[in-house]
């Protein structure tokens, strides 16, 4: 019996079901995989993934399995997590997992503990905890055994860098986040339609005459203003980077300080990766009815802790997803998905035709981590520009569309201009 902890393996018949729909999107792994399965890339290889627990990741983890790799995987989110899905991993297709969804915080760091316990070669991050416990605990024994980690998003690229900066990195790190097959596709398209399609499953609120207030233009922040945008909503940006709100404003959006916009506001969803967004001066501007949700990685873009402070009553679950604080006043505030990602708490993550990229960047990055025995500079690193452009090239095919090729004509007069001649 391999390792693993999970709520219910009575749930694998449903869950292997809904694998192998999403893998339906997926023809870029799935093509990886086939070769995979030829060549074993990762024989006789640990690897540990700290992730979401979805449809999605189980096809990732299926891939690395196929290469000859032995995987354990445990959530990056205590509300991503899809029981299910955990079920058919360990009791279909044979790979550790330890994820239940809503486990506590001490539960949590369990797993991740459980993880890393059978001492892996390469990691797999989403907010780069597996490498923030390898750094806090294990810098003298596990951490050395590192090749080289991928991390998957915005929010733990940041904590990685950081890390750089201040010369404390102990092995190599990638960010596939970076990557323009992830961060225009999966943080624009899939963070852009999850991230409304979790606030919908939550609220059944119509989008279209509402207004909509999006803290943060980045990638993620983009796509989920153009949905909105495109369902009819009037939308609000609120930024503290003026390229960003000046690129906001020529984008045909409202640009404004979060305390302008915090009494106009009839749904907010934070997407920033920063700590308390939206706050108790925010929240006393509000009108009776908004609703509050989050986007970014971490639950903390949301001062939920100041908002509890203001508050006379909470009434949990008012629907499934949504916590209603009410204030002195009278005034109701609707907090989604206990602040945590919206798109995974209260719905089914990022679509399987756009994490089809980004998981293939994971697995492709894997492999060049492996073939090149980990010999790279303990900093973090771009994902190589051959795999990014193989992945978008094969995406393309498998949607049916061509491009044009360079003549020979064209290669030499841009060969001029890069040699200066």
């Amino acid at each position: 019996m391999i390792a693993h902890h999970i709520r219910d393996e009575n749930l694998k018949e449903l869950g292997i079901k809904r694998i192998e729909w999403a893998e339906r999107d997926m023809p870029v792994l799935r093509k990886i995989r086939e070769r995979f399965a030829e060549e074993k890339p990762f024989a006789g290889k640990k690897i540990a993934a700290c992730l979401h627990v979805t449809t999605e990741t189980a096809n990732l983890m299926r891939t690395l399995k196929e290469g000859g790799a032995e995987v354990r995987l445990c959530a990056s989110n205590p509300l991503s997590t899809q029981d299910d899905v955990a079920a058919a991993l360990v009791h279909h297709y044979g790979i550790s997992v330890f994820a239940i969804n809503g486990e506590d915080t001490d539960t949590y760091y369990e797993h991740i503990e459980s993880c890393l316990e059978f001492d892996p070669l390469i990691t797999h991050d989403d907010g780069a905890d597996l490498v923030s416990t390898l750094h806090q605990k294990y810098a003298e024994t596990k951490a050395k055994n590192i090749w080289g980690s991928m991390e998957e998003t915005t929010t733990g690229v940041i904590r990685l860098k950081a890390l750089e900066r201040s010369g404390k990195l102990l092995f190599p790190l990638f960010s596939i986040n970076d990557a323009q097959t992830k961060h225009f596709f999966d943080n624009r398209y899939g963070t852009g339609q999850s991230t409304l399609d979790g606030i919908l499953r939550a609220t059944n609120r119509l989008i279209a005459g509402s207004t909509v207030v999006v803290a943060g233009y980045g990638w993620c922040g983009r796509g989920f203003a153009m949905r909105a945008k495109g369902h009819g909503a009037r939308v609000i940006i609120t930024e503290v980077n003026p390229v960003k709100a000046l690129e906001a404003k020529m984008d045909g959006y409202e640009v404004m300080p979060m305390a302008e916009a915090a009494p106009q506001g009839d749904i907010f969803c934070t997407i920033t990766g920063d700590i308390n967004v939206i706050r108790p001066e925010h929240f006393e501007k509000m009108k009776d009815g908004a609703i509050v949700a989050n986007s970014g990685h971490f639950n903390v873009e949301i001062d939920i802790n100041g908002l509890k402070k203001m508050a006379k009553k909470v009434n949990e679950k008012v629907r499934p997803f949504v916590d209603e604080y009410v204030l002195s006043d009278g005034r109701s505030i609707f907090i989604l998905g206990d602040g945590r990602l919206v798109n995974l708490a209260a719905a089914e993550g990022h679509p399987a035709a756009v994490m089809d990229m980004s998981f293939a960047l994971q697995a492709l990055t894997a492999e060049y981590v492996v073939k090149n025995e980990g010999n790279f500079p303990k900093k973090v690193h771009d994902v190589p520009e051959h795999i990014d452009q193989w992945v978008a090239k094969i995406k393309l095919e498998t949607m049916n569309t061509k491009i044009d090729e360079l003549t020979e004509e064209q290669k030499e007069y841009l060969a001029s201009w890069e040699l200066g001649t």
